[in-house]
């Protein structure tokens, strides 16, 4: 589909929040198509009377009836809420591709995710456990159970524009909790076409007021958001520095926090690994969403018996990538443009310090002269401690580090200020355990034999140290969205005290 048919088949030409034509003043945010560097259309700006507005709707909605809704007929919502985005998964994939620059398949795989994740959400509406204890009292029993938390705030970055909010959403709504999503001013099409289709099923069920969605600036939304004893929780995914700064503030009002930030993900290959594997599992998580994702791998970590053959290797494979970067819509694609011009400069400079600092560049490493933003993905030999490795730069650029010793190279990746993804290739059961043990990688995901990118939603997705401490989606990740309630009935006629205490 063109741009014009894409908008048309979600509606979003008729929609109040939107204008087709491009309205330009300062009410209005452009949504600008990278791969052309072209408007594809204008979004009106919520202001904080709007955000006022979503937030005492969604908590009255709360008290008044969703809390109290049985945790497996909200299942049953999100269950529908699935199928409706399965009607529109094509779409809707298509639009993410039109205004994020991934590619199609990533764009479709996207809202794949958000279907996968309500799949695993109604499961989930009938097992939110509590744990039953023996309590020391006699003729007493004492047992722990969840309790939908409230309003929770939901702040998404541009790169998964509909997949960290379903992750969120989803989950939060079968434990019956109503939210407000701010998602990021540059993606803000693709929020109000899924939240146009859930709020669809909503109204077929009467139910409108559960997700709430607010298209607004950082100091009109996002302080207010943060702010608001209303909400207490606050999922926020994006930049370290925008992690600290939600942190403290939401801390301020002893509020919680769910944080996913950044990521400088590392891989090692070792000596024994299965080369194709490896160098498969690089591309992808090095190239794919044109480096710009939280799992993307930015720095690679070779063993020297392999490693002028990975490097050559990994060359030979971006030399096929080359003829294939651009329009992120056509289906032979294999790397769409980044996310703007400033993203590209901020590449350009990355690429010049490293070469600064001692780097030295093995592919790539300039931008595309055409319309809209794109570059060469980049290789640069480099070494643990040039400064710029220790850097997040959002983009595709892969720093190639030799090792000899393992433990050094665990050492390495581990050296850097976040803790997301890691990943290790090796056909050997003990260095695969050794990086797996209480002294291997310090992420929250470690993986061997398979890339640092594409987690799948069953587990729990987050990192340490700066990436935040946060999970989202699957397994207990649940349990960041209810409150925990311990609770002990005395069913005899004395009334014993803990700890063997006697009073009176």
């Amino acid at each position: 589909m063109n741009t014009s048919a894409i908008l048309k088949a979600l509606s979003l030409d008729r929609h109040p929040l939107v204008d087709p034509a491009g309205g330009s003043d300062s009410g209005w945010v452009v949504s600008g198509n990278p791969a052309s560097g072209q408007a594809i259309a204008s979004v009106r700006l919520e202001d904080r009377v709007a955000y006022e507005a979503a937030v005492s709707n969604a908590a009255e909605r709360f008290r008044s009836w969703w809390r109290l809704v049985p945790a497996p007929k909200r299942g049953e919502i999100v269950r529908l809420i699935g199928l409706a985005l399965r009607e529109r998964r094509d779409v809707l994939g298509e639009l993410i591709s039109l205004e994020t620059g991934k590619i199609r398949a990533e764009g479709i795989g996207e809202i794949q995710e958000c279907i996968d994740i309500c799949d695993f959400a109604v499961g989930l509406s009938r097992q939110l456990y509590g744990m039953t204890t023996h309590s020391e009292r006699p003729r007493h029993r004492m047992y722990e159970q969840w309790h939908p938390l409230g309003v929770v705030g939901i702040i998404t970055p541009f790169n998964f524009p509909a997949a960290v909010w379903a992750w969120n959403a989803m989950i939060a709504a079968v434990c019956g909790d109503t939210m407000v999503w701010k998602p990021s001013l540059l993606t803000p099409l693709t929020a109000i076409a899924v939240h146009e289709t859930v709020v669809s099923v909503m109204r077929q069920h009467d139910l409108e007021g559960v997700f709430e969605l607010v298209i607004g600036t950082d100091e009109q939304v996002g302080e207010a958001m943060i702010r608001d004893r209303r909400l207490p929780l606050i999922s926020a995914t994006g930049s370290c520095r925008m992690g600290r700064h939600v942190g403290q503030v939401v801390a301020s009002r002893l509020g919680r926090c769910l944080l996913e930030l950044g990521g400088n993900n590392a891989l090692i290959v070792c000596n024994d690994a299965d080369l194709d594997l490896a160098v498969r599992a690089v591309v992808f998580g090095a190239v794919g969403t044109t480096g710009q994702r939280c799992t993307t791998t930015r720095r690679l970590f070779v063993q020297r018996g392999v490693a002028e053959e990975v490097v050559s290797r990994l060359c030979r494979a971006y030399e096929t990538i080359l003829p294939r970067i651009g329009d992120p819509l056509d289906p032979r694609t294999l790397m769409g443009p980044m996310i703007h011009a400033g993203a590209v400069e901020s590449m350009m400079k990355a690429i010049e310090t490293a070469k600064r600092q001692g780097g030295e560049v093995l592919f790539g490493g300039k931008r595309l002269e055409r319309p809209g933003h794109f570059v060469e993905p980049t290789i640069i030999r480099a070494t643990a401690s040039m400064p710029i490795v220790h850097e997040e730069t959002f983009a595709p650029i892969l720093y190639v580090i030799e090792f000899d010793d393992l433990d050094n190279a665990i050492a390495q990746q581990n050296a850097v200020e976040q803790g997301l993804s890691s990943a290790i290739f090796t056909d050997s059961l003990r260095t695969a355990e050794r990086f797996l043990s209480h002294a291997g990688s310090d992420c929250g995901i470690a993986n061997v034999n398979i890339g640092t990118s594409g987690a799948e939603i069953g587990g729990a997705f987050g990192g340490e140290k700066d990436t935040g401490g946060g999970r989202e989606s699957g397994s207990d990740a649940w349990k960041a969205y209810m409150r925990r309630q311990t609770c002990t009935i005395n069913w005899g006629e004395d009334l014993p005290l803990a700890q063997g205490i006697e009073f009176g």
